[in-house]
Protein backbone atom coordinates (compact mmCIF):
# COMPACT_ATOMS: atom_id res chain seq x y z
CA UNK A 1 0.00 0.00 0.00
CA UNK A 2 1.22 3.58 -1.05
CA UNK A 3 0.54 5.95 1.71
CA UNK A 4 1.37 10.12 1.25
CA UNK A 5 2.15 11.98 4.19
CA UNK A 6 1.54 15.65 4.28
CA UNK A 7 3.11 17.32 7.47
CA UNK A 8 5.97 15.85 9.16
CA UNK A 9 5.66 17.23 12.73
CA UNK A 10 4.97 15.00 15.48
CA UNK A 11 2.01 12.90 14.08
CA UNK A 12 3.28 12.98 10.68
CA UNK A 13 6.51 11.37 12.12
CA UNK A 14 5.25 9.01 14.77
CA UNK A 15 3.14 8.20 11.64
CA UNK A 16 5.74 7.85 9.52
CA UNK A 17 7.71 5.52 12.16
CA UNK A 18 4.62 2.98 13.06
CA UNK A 19 3.38 3.17 9.22
CA UNK A 20 7.12 2.29 7.57
CA UNK A 21 7.67 -0.75 10.47
CA UNK A 22 4.58 -2.52 9.04
CA UNK A 23 5.68 -2.39 5.97
CA UNK A 24 3.88 0.09 4.14
CA UNK A 25 5.44 2.61 1.75
CA UNK A 26 5.48 6.07 2.67
CA UNK A 27 6.09 9.11 1.00
CA UNK A 28 6.37 12.11 3.26
CA UNK A 29 5.63 15.91 2.14
CA UNK A 30 6.87 18.94 3.62
CA UNK A 31 8.17 22.42 3.44
CA UNK A 32 11.04 21.96 5.54
CA UNK A 33 14.76 19.92 4.31
CA UNK A 34 15.88 19.88 7.46
CA UNK A 35 12.93 18.08 8.40
CA UNK A 36 12.56 16.08 5.57
CA UNK A 37 16.49 15.05 6.21
CA UNK A 38 15.84 13.23 9.37
CA UNK A 39 12.71 11.57 8.33
CA UNK A 40 14.92 10.19 5.52
CA UNK A 41 17.96 9.13 7.63
CA UNK A 42 15.36 7.60 10.12
CA UNK A 43 13.14 5.58 7.94
CA UNK A 44 12.39 3.90 4.80
CA UNK A 45 10.74 6.73 3.26
CA UNK A 46 10.88 9.01 -0.12
CA UNK A 47 10.61 12.67 0.13
CA UNK A 48 9.24 15.57 -1.65
CA UNK A 49 10.14 19.04 -0.48
CA UNK A 50 7.49 21.92 -1.00
CA UNK A 51 3.77 22.99 -0.29
CA UNK A 52 1.65 19.86 0.23
CA UNK A 53 -1.38 21.72 -0.94
CA UNK A 54 0.05 22.11 -4.32
CA UNK A 55 -0.99 19.92 -7.44
CA UNK A 56 2.58 20.06 -8.83
CA UNK A 57 4.00 18.96 -5.18
CA UNK A 58 0.85 16.03 -5.22
CA UNK A 59 1.84 14.75 -8.42
CA UNK A 60 5.90 14.53 -7.62
CA UNK A 61 4.85 12.92 -4.33
CA UNK A 62 2.96 10.11 -6.59
CA UNK A 63 -0.61 10.85 -5.15
CA UNK A 64 -2.39 9.07 -8.51
CA UNK A 65 -0.70 5.87 -7.63
CA UNK A 66 -1.23 6.27 -3.86
CA UNK A 67 -4.17 4.27 -1.61
CA UNK A 68 -4.35 6.83 1.24
CA UNK A 69 -3.05 10.63 1.99
CA UNK A 70 -3.01 11.55 5.35
CA UNK A 71 -2.70 15.37 5.89
CA UNK A 72 -1.50 16.52 9.03
CA UNK A 73 -0.08 20.08 8.98
CA UNK A 74 -1.16 22.70 11.84
CA UNK A 75 -3.13 24.63 9.64
CA UNK A 76 -6.39 23.24 8.58
CA UNK A 77 -7.02 24.93 5.84
CA UNK A 78 -4.21 23.53 4.32
CA UNK A 79 -4.97 20.30 5.28
CA UNK A 80 -8.53 20.39 3.56
CA UNK A 81 -7.33 22.23 0.47
CA UNK A 82 -4.48 18.94 0.04
CA UNK A 83 -7.12 16.62 0.89
CA UNK A 84 -9.34 18.02 -1.81
CA UNK A 85 -6.76 18.31 -4.31
CA UNK A 86 -5.47 15.01 -3.86
CA UNK A 87 -9.06 13.18 -3.97
CA UNK A 88 -9.98 15.52 -7.23
CA UNK A 89 -6.52 13.87 -8.68
CA UNK A 90 -7.28 10.51 -7.92
CA UNK A 91 -11.03 9.69 -6.77
CA UNK A 92 -10.12 6.24 -5.66
CA UNK A 93 -7.77 7.69 -3.23
CA UNK A 94 -8.86 7.66 0.42
CA UNK A 95 -8.06 10.91 2.59
CA UNK A 96 -7.25 11.33 6.29
CA UNK A 97 -7.16 15.42 7.16
CA UNK A 98 -6.26 16.92 10.70
CA UNK A 99 -9.15 19.42 11.52
CA UNK A 100 -8.55 20.97 15.02
CA UNK A 101 -10.71 24.11 15.06
CA UNK A 102 -14.19 23.62 16.52
CA UNK A 103 -15.35 26.04 14.66
CA UNK A 104 -15.12 23.99 11.36
CA UNK A 105 -16.36 20.69 12.91
CA UNK A 106 -19.89 20.98 12.02
CA UNK A 107 -19.38 21.88 8.31
CA UNK A 108 -16.35 20.00 7.55
CA UNK A 109 -19.17 16.64 9.05
CA UNK A 110 -21.45 18.22 6.62
CA UNK A 111 -19.29 18.92 3.47
CA UNK A 112 -17.23 15.75 3.91
CA UNK A 113 -18.38 14.34 0.62
CA UNK A 114 -16.93 18.22 -1.06
CA UNK A 115 -13.65 17.78 0.56
CA UNK A 116 -13.03 14.42 -0.48
CA UNK A 117 -12.52 13.68 2.87
CA UNK A 118 -12.47 9.56 4.09
CA UNK A 119 -11.91 10.15 7.79
CA UNK A 120 -11.21 13.21 10.41
CA UNK A 121 -8.90 13.59 13.51
CA UNK A 122 -8.30 15.88 15.97
CA UNK A 123 -5.99 15.17 18.27
CA UNK A 124 -6.58 17.92 21.21
CA UNK A 125 -10.97 16.55 21.09
CA UNK A 126 -9.85 13.15 21.11
CA UNK A 127 -7.54 14.06 24.20
CA UNK A 128 -10.54 15.40 25.87
CA UNK A 129 -12.59 12.77 25.52
CA UNK A 130 -9.78 10.30 26.78
CA UNK A 131 -9.87 12.73 30.01
CA UNK A 132 -13.21 12.57 30.92
CA UNK A 133 -13.43 8.75 30.66
CA UNK A 134 -10.68 9.22 33.39
CA UNK A 135 -12.25 11.42 35.81
CA UNK A 136 -15.77 9.59 35.22
CA UNK A 137 -13.62 6.58 36.61
CA UNK A 138 -11.35 7.94 39.96
CA UNK A 139 -8.47 5.12 40.52
CA UNK A 140 -7.12 4.05 37.09
CA UNK A 141 -4.14 5.37 35.14
CA UNK A 142 -5.77 5.05 31.77
CA UNK A 143 -8.76 2.99 30.26
CA UNK A 144 -9.21 1.38 27.14
CA UNK A 145 -13.27 0.57 26.16
CA UNK A 146 -13.70 -2.60 23.86
CA UNK A 147 -16.61 -4.03 22.85
CA UNK A 148 -18.70 -1.39 22.96
CA UNK A 149 -18.31 -0.15 26.42
CA UNK A 150 -18.89 -3.88 27.67
CA UNK A 151 -15.25 -4.57 28.35
CA UNK A 152 -12.09 -2.71 29.16
CA UNK A 153 -7.95 -3.17 29.54
CA UNK A 154 -6.95 -0.68 32.49
CA UNK A 155 -3.61 0.36 33.67
CA UNK A 156 -3.04 0.32 37.63
CA UNK A 157 0.28 1.33 39.37
CA UNK A 158 1.57 -0.90 41.86
CA UNK A 159 3.11 1.45 44.73
CA UNK A 160 4.21 0.60 48.28
CA UNK A 161 1.06 1.02 49.79
CA UNK A 162 -0.19 -1.56 47.00
CA UNK A 163 -2.35 -4.30 48.31
CA UNK A 164 -0.86 -6.32 45.10
CA UNK A 165 2.78 -5.14 46.14
CA UNK A 166 4.64 -8.71 46.40
CA UNK A 167 1.32 -10.64 45.40
CA UNK A 168 2.13 -13.78 43.58
CA UNK A 169 -0.18 -13.73 40.19
CA UNK A 170 -2.13 -16.95 41.73
CA UNK A 171 -2.77 -15.36 45.11
CA UNK A 172 -4.46 -11.83 43.18
CA UNK A 173 -7.62 -13.55 42.66
CA UNK A 174 -8.31 -13.90 46.82
CA UNK A 175 -7.90 -9.97 47.30
CA UNK A 176 -9.52 -8.57 44.31
CA UNK A 177 -12.60 -11.26 44.41
CA UNK A 178 -13.50 -10.52 40.37
CA UNK A 179 -12.36 -12.25 37.44
CA UNK A 180 -9.52 -10.63 35.46
CA UNK A 181 -6.86 -11.13 33.43
CA UNK A 182 -2.76 -9.75 33.57
CA UNK A 183 -2.12 -9.33 30.19
CA UNK A 184 1.10 -7.07 30.77
CA UNK A 185 3.47 -5.98 32.91
CA UNK A 186 5.79 -2.98 32.48
CA UNK A 187 8.68 -3.52 34.97
CA UNK A 188 12.07 -0.81 34.58
CA UNK A 189 10.87 0.24 31.04
CA UNK A 190 10.08 -3.10 29.81
CA UNK A 191 6.94 -5.42 28.91
CA UNK A 192 6.53 -8.43 30.86
CA UNK A 193 3.41 -11.33 29.87
CA UNK A 194 3.18 -13.34 32.89
CA UNK A 195 3.03 -16.74 31.81
CA UNK A 196 2.68 -18.37 35.68
CA UNK A 197 1.14 -17.86 39.03
CA UNK A 198 4.40 -17.67 40.51
CA UNK A 199 5.05 -14.05 38.84
CA UNK A 200 4.86 -11.61 41.70
CA UNK A 201 4.42 -8.15 41.49
CA UNK A 202 7.11 -5.31 42.68
CA UNK A 203 6.94 -1.67 43.22
CA UNK A 204 6.55 0.33 40.56
CA UNK A 205 5.12 -1.68 38.36
CA UNK A 206 2.47 -1.00 36.15
CA UNK A 207 0.03 -3.70 35.09
CA UNK A 208 -2.55 -3.81 32.34
CA UNK A 209 -5.66 -5.58 33.24
CA UNK A 210 -8.76 -6.89 31.13
CA UNK A 211 -12.04 -7.44 33.22
CA UNK A 212 -15.84 -6.67 31.93
CA UNK A 213 -16.85 -3.15 32.85
CA UNK A 214 -19.21 -4.09 35.48
CA UNK A 215 -16.41 -5.70 37.49
CA UNK A 216 -14.14 -2.29 37.64
CA UNK A 217 -16.02 -1.46 40.67
CA UNK A 218 -15.19 -4.22 42.66
CA UNK A 219 -11.64 -4.60 41.60
CA UNK A 220 -11.32 -0.72 42.78
CA UNK A 221 -13.19 -1.13 45.80
CA UNK A 222 -11.16 -4.45 46.62
CA UNK A 223 -7.51 -2.77 46.03
CA UNK A 224 -8.74 -0.23 48.80
CA UNK A 225 -8.46 2.65 45.77
CA UNK A 226 -10.90 5.67 46.75
CA UNK A 227 -13.37 6.18 43.75
CA UNK A 228 -15.48 9.17 45.04
CA UNK A 229 -17.26 11.12 42.25
CA UNK A 230 -15.18 13.59 40.58
CA UNK A 231 -17.22 16.82 41.31
CA UNK A 232 -14.44 20.30 40.96
CA UNK A 233 -11.98 20.02 38.73
CA UNK A 234 -9.27 22.65 37.84
CA UNK A 235 -7.77 22.92 33.85
CA UNK A 236 -4.27 24.33 34.10
CA UNK A 237 -3.72 25.85 30.49
CA UNK A 238 -6.88 27.46 28.31
CA UNK A 239 -6.12 25.32 24.93
CA UNK A 240 -8.45 23.38 23.11
CA UNK A 241 -7.76 20.35 24.58
CA UNK A 242 -9.45 22.35 27.58
CA UNK A 243 -11.90 24.06 25.48
CA UNK A 244 -13.53 20.32 24.06
CA UNK A 245 -12.83 19.08 28.00
CA UNK A 246 -14.67 21.91 29.51
CA UNK A 247 -17.82 21.65 27.40
CA UNK A 248 -18.30 18.06 27.96
CA UNK A 249 -17.47 18.24 31.68
CA UNK A 250 -20.15 21.01 32.18
CA UNK A 251 -22.59 18.96 30.25
CA UNK A 252 -21.74 16.43 32.88
CA UNK A 253 -22.84 18.46 35.79
CA UNK A 254 -18.94 19.06 37.00
CA UNK A 255 -17.55 22.44 38.32
CA UNK A 256 -14.78 23.21 36.07
CA UNK A 257 -12.55 26.03 36.43
CA UNK A 258 -9.75 27.05 33.86
CA UNK A 259 -6.81 28.72 34.27
CA UNK A 260 -5.35 30.79 31.32
CA UNK A 261 -2.33 33.21 31.00
CA UNK A 262 -3.47 35.04 27.73
CA UNK A 263 -6.39 37.77 28.55
CA UNK A 264 -7.41 37.80 25.04
CA UNK A 265 -7.84 33.81 24.88
CA UNK A 266 -9.76 34.22 28.43
CA UNK A 267 -12.12 36.18 26.57
CA UNK A 268 -13.05 33.83 24.11
CA UNK A 269 -13.23 30.90 26.42
CA UNK A 270 -15.83 33.26 28.74
CA UNK A 271 -17.86 33.81 25.17
CA UNK A 272 -17.52 29.53 24.32
CA UNK A 273 -18.21 28.43 27.83
CA UNK A 274 -20.36 30.74 29.60
CA UNK A 275 -20.86 28.55 32.37
CA UNK A 276 -17.19 27.89 33.42
CA UNK A 277 -15.23 29.79 35.44
CA UNK A 278 -12.32 31.17 33.52
CA UNK A 279 -9.21 33.14 35.82
CA UNK A 280 -7.05 35.15 34.10
CA UNK A 281 -3.34 34.01 35.25
CA UNK A 282 -0.37 31.84 35.19
CA UNK A 283 -0.28 28.38 36.24
CA UNK A 284 2.52 27.99 37.59
CA UNK A 285 2.03 31.06 40.00
CA UNK A 286 2.05 29.24 43.86
CA UNK A 287 -0.04 32.21 45.25
CA UNK A 288 -2.71 32.07 42.55
CA UNK A 289 -3.28 28.47 43.11
CA UNK A 290 -3.42 28.94 46.62
CA UNK A 291 -5.92 31.44 46.33
CA UNK A 292 -7.88 29.29 44.54
CA UNK A 293 -7.85 26.90 47.53
CA UNK A 294 -6.32 23.94 45.08
CA UNK A 295 -6.41 21.26 47.60
CA UNK A 296 -10.24 20.92 47.49
CA UNK A 297 -10.59 20.29 44.15
CA UNK A 298 -11.12 16.72 43.21
CA UNK A 299 -9.05 16.42 39.97
CA UNK A 300 -6.28 18.84 38.34
CA UNK A 301 -5.51 18.26 34.71
CA UNK A 302 -2.62 20.22 33.29
CA UNK A 303 -3.37 21.05 29.75
CA UNK A 304 -0.79 23.97 29.21
CA UNK A 305 1.61 24.02 25.88
CA UNK A 306 4.44 22.86 28.13
CA UNK A 307 5.45 19.57 29.11
CA UNK A 308 7.87 20.35 31.37
CA UNK A 309 5.35 22.86 33.37
CA UNK A 310 2.38 20.33 33.01
CA UNK A 311 4.91 17.93 34.75
CA UNK A 312 6.12 20.43 37.12
CA UNK A 313 2.34 21.36 38.31
CA UNK A 314 1.41 17.54 38.21
CA UNK A 315 3.88 16.80 40.66
CA UNK A 316 2.77 19.77 43.07
CA UNK A 317 -0.81 18.98 43.06
CA UNK A 318 -0.26 15.60 43.73
CA UNK A 319 2.34 16.46 47.12
CA UNK A 320 -0.94 19.13 48.42
CA UNK A 321 -3.23 15.46 47.99
CA UNK A 322 -5.30 16.57 44.87
CA UNK A 323 -7.28 12.81 44.55
CA UNK A 324 -6.62 12.42 40.83
CA UNK A 325 -3.81 14.13 38.71
CA UNK A 326 -4.03 14.11 34.58
CA UNK A 327 -0.87 15.28 32.65
CA UNK A 328 -0.92 16.17 29.31
CA UNK A 329 2.29 15.31 27.68
CA UNK A 330 3.11 16.52 23.65
CA UNK A 331 6.43 14.19 23.48
CA UNK A 332 5.89 10.66 25.89
CA UNK A 333 9.08 9.05 24.62
CA UNK A 334 11.31 9.01 27.60
CA UNK A 335 8.67 6.56 29.80
CA UNK A 336 11.59 6.28 31.92
CA UNK A 337 11.69 9.54 33.13
CA UNK A 338 8.06 9.74 33.22
CA UNK A 339 7.66 6.68 35.01
CA UNK A 340 9.75 7.57 37.80
CA UNK A 341 7.11 10.61 38.77
CA UNK A 342 4.48 10.61 40.04
CA UNK A 343 2.39 12.53 37.11
CA UNK A 344 -0.79 10.58 37.56
CA UNK A 345 -2.24 9.90 34.08
CA UNK A 346 -0.79 10.56 30.88
CA UNK A 347 -2.60 11.44 28.12
CA UNK A 348 -0.51 11.81 24.81
CA UNK A 349 -2.68 13.47 21.93
CA UNK A 350 -0.74 12.59 19.43
CA UNK A 351 -0.45 8.70 20.37
CA UNK A 352 -4.16 8.62 20.14
CA UNK A 353 -3.99 9.56 16.57
CA UNK A 354 -1.81 7.56 15.56
CA UNK A 355 -3.22 4.28 16.87
CA UNK A 356 -7.08 5.79 15.06
CA UNK A 357 -5.31 6.17 11.93
CA UNK A 358 -3.07 2.85 11.78
CA UNK A 359 -6.62 1.23 12.52
CA UNK A 360 -8.27 2.23 9.63
CA UNK A 361 -4.94 2.03 7.33
CA UNK A 362 -4.93 -2.07 8.22
CA UNK A 363 -8.55 -1.97 7.95
CA UNK A 364 -7.79 -0.82 3.83
CA UNK A 365 -5.45 -3.38 3.69
CA UNK A 366 -7.73 -6.15 5.41
CA UNK A 367 -11.36 -5.76 4.74
CA UNK A 368 -11.92 -9.24 6.18
CA UNK A 369 -11.43 -9.58 9.42
CA UNK A 370 -10.02 -6.21 10.25
CA UNK A 371 -9.40 -4.61 13.61
CA UNK A 372 -12.61 -2.77 14.86
CA UNK A 373 -10.51 -1.34 16.86
CA UNK A 374 -6.65 -0.86 17.85
CA UNK A 375 -5.46 0.13 21.49
CA UNK A 376 -1.82 0.81 21.94
CA UNK A 377 -0.64 -0.10 25.79
CA UNK A 378 2.59 -0.51 27.68
CA UNK A 379 4.07 2.73 26.47
CA UNK A 380 3.35 1.13 23.05
CA UNK A 381 4.78 -1.76 23.56
CA UNK A 382 1.73 -4.11 23.58
CA UNK A 383 -1.40 -3.72 21.13
CA UNK A 384 -4.61 -4.18 22.12
CA UNK A 385 -7.54 -5.37 19.29
CA UNK A 386 -10.97 -5.86 18.84
CA UNK A 387 -12.24 -8.29 16.34
CA UNK A 388 -15.27 -9.63 15.45
CA UNK A 389 -15.94 -13.07 14.78
CA UNK A 390 -17.46 -13.80 11.16
CA UNK A 391 -17.63 -17.07 8.83
CA UNK A 392 -14.07 -16.54 7.78
CA UNK A 393 -12.97 -16.70 11.05
CA UNK A 394 -10.95 -20.31 11.78
CA UNK A 395 -11.27 -22.19 14.90
CA UNK A 396 -14.75 -21.21 15.60
CA UNK A 397 -16.55 -23.20 18.50
CA UNK A 398 -12.66 -24.96 19.56
CA UNK A 399 -11.69 -24.58 23.24
CA UNK A 400 -8.58 -22.53 23.92
CA UNK A 401 -6.63 -24.70 25.15
CA UNK A 402 -6.80 -26.96 21.94
CA UNK A 403 -5.67 -24.36 20.03
CA UNK A 404 -1.82 -22.71 19.02
CA UNK A 405 -1.94 -19.22 19.04
CA UNK A 406 1.18 -17.20 18.01
CA UNK A 407 4.16 -16.96 20.56
CA UNK A 408 3.21 -13.77 21.36
CA UNK A 409 -0.52 -13.54 21.01
CA UNK A 410 -3.10 -13.77 23.83
CA UNK A 411 -6.74 -14.13 23.46
CA UNK A 412 -7.84 -11.74 26.63
CA UNK A 413 -11.58 -11.80 26.17
CA UNK A 414 -14.68 -12.89 24.81
CA UNK A 415 -18.21 -10.80 24.08
CA UNK A 416 -21.43 -12.54 23.31
CA UNK A 417 -24.24 -10.19 23.60
CA UNK A 418 -24.11 -8.11 26.76
CA UNK A 419 -22.26 -10.95 28.39
CA UNK A 420 -18.28 -10.40 28.83
CA UNK A 421 -16.01 -13.56 29.88
CA UNK A 422 -12.50 -13.40 30.63
CA UNK A 423 -10.94 -16.24 28.38
CA UNK A 424 -9.67 -19.45 29.61
CA UNK A 425 -8.60 -23.24 28.35
CA UNK A 426 -12.67 -23.72 28.44
CA UNK A 427 -13.65 -20.50 26.65
CA UNK A 428 -14.90 -20.71 23.16
CA UNK A 429 -15.53 -18.10 20.42
CA UNK A 430 -18.60 -17.99 17.80
CA UNK A 431 -19.56 -16.43 14.49
CA UNK A 432 -20.64 -13.24 15.96
CA UNK A 433 -18.76 -12.95 19.14
CA UNK A 434 -16.07 -9.84 19.67
CA UNK A 435 -12.32 -10.94 20.50
CA UNK A 436 -9.82 -8.82 22.44
CA UNK A 437 -6.63 -9.58 21.56
CA UNK A 438 -2.64 -8.95 22.74
CA UNK A 439 0.03 -8.80 21.26
CA UNK A 440 3.71 -7.40 21.83
CA UNK A 441 4.10 -8.09 18.55
CA UNK A 442 3.85 -4.64 16.60
CA UNK A 443 1.86 -4.89 13.36
CA UNK A 444 1.96 -8.80 13.25
CA UNK A 445 -1.88 -8.99 13.91
CA UNK A 446 -3.67 -7.50 10.87
CA UNK A 447 -6.79 -9.58 10.81
CA UNK A 448 -8.16 -12.32 13.17
CA UNK A 449 -6.76 -14.99 11.41
CA UNK A 450 -3.03 -13.95 12.09
CA UNK A 451 -3.53 -14.63 15.93
CA UNK A 452 -2.98 -18.36 14.74
CA UNK A 453 0.22 -20.42 14.20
Amino acid sequence: MNIIIAGDGKVGSALTRQLTSEGYDVTVIDSNPQVLESSVERYDVTSVQGNCAAMSVLLQAGVKDADLLIAATNADEVNLLCCTTAHALNPRLHTIARIRNPEYSDQIYRMRDVFGLSMIFNPEQQAAREIERLLKYPGFLRRDVFAQGRTEIVELRIDKNSKLLNVRLIDMMGIIKCRVLVCAVLRDGSTVVPNSGDFTFREGDRIFVTAPTKDLTTLLKNLGIITRRVRRVLLCGGGRVSFYLAAALEKSGISVQIIEKNYDRCQELCAQLPEVDIIHGDSSDLELLESQRLSEYDAVVTLTGEDELNMILSLYAGSVGIPQVITKLGHASSRSIIDSLNLGSVVCPKDLCVSNIVRYVRAMQNQTGAAVSVHAIADGQVEAMEFLVDENTKNCDTPLKNLKPKANVLIASITRGSKTEIANGDSMFHKGDTLVVVTNGRGAVRQLNDIFA
